[in-house]
């Protein structure tokens, strides 16, 4: 065995890859994908931030949002949310998750009707992990 802060993408893959296989032979559902919606710059099509996740089994998992401050307060991330929940249901989604930290996005969350449904402290000394949920049907 080999502990590691540092694992090769390659064998994060391996392991996910088998994983799915687990959850296909176990179900008979292959639908795993990944998603993202990338806020990119209009003149040099770098990725300014935006969300990244998967669906997976009737889930959309929301796993990384964030967009620069310069960019938040213009709508963008309502309209980045959206879209992902969009296609999660276009993709047959019934629900999505995440979690969030406390002193980061759960009333933006909120104001678009995800509930939290169980919350961990963590450090800093009150701070906590927000988990979250939104029926998508």
């Amino acid at each position: 065995m080999v502990l590691t802060d540092a694992p090769a993408a390659t064998d994060v893959a391996l392991i996910s890859d088998h994983l799915d296989q687990f959850n296909i032979d176990a179900t008979d559902i292959e639908d795993r994908k990944p998603l993202a919606v990338l806020a990119k710059d209009p003149d040099t099509g770098e990725v300014l931030g935006g969300v990244s996740g998967r669906t997976s089994l009737g889930l959309l998992f929301v796993d990384l949002f964030h967009l620069p401050a310069s960019l938040r307060g213009s709508g963008l991330g309502s309209r980045m949310l959206r879209m992902a929940e969009e296609e999660a249901r276009r993709r047959g989604c019934k629900a999505a998750v995440l979690y969030t930290i406390s002193f980061q996005a759960p009333d933006f969350y909120r104001r678009h009707g995800w509930e939290a449904f169980g919350e961990i402290p963590c450090d800093p000394p009150g701070t906590s992990r927000i988990f979250m949920t939104k029926s998508l049907a």
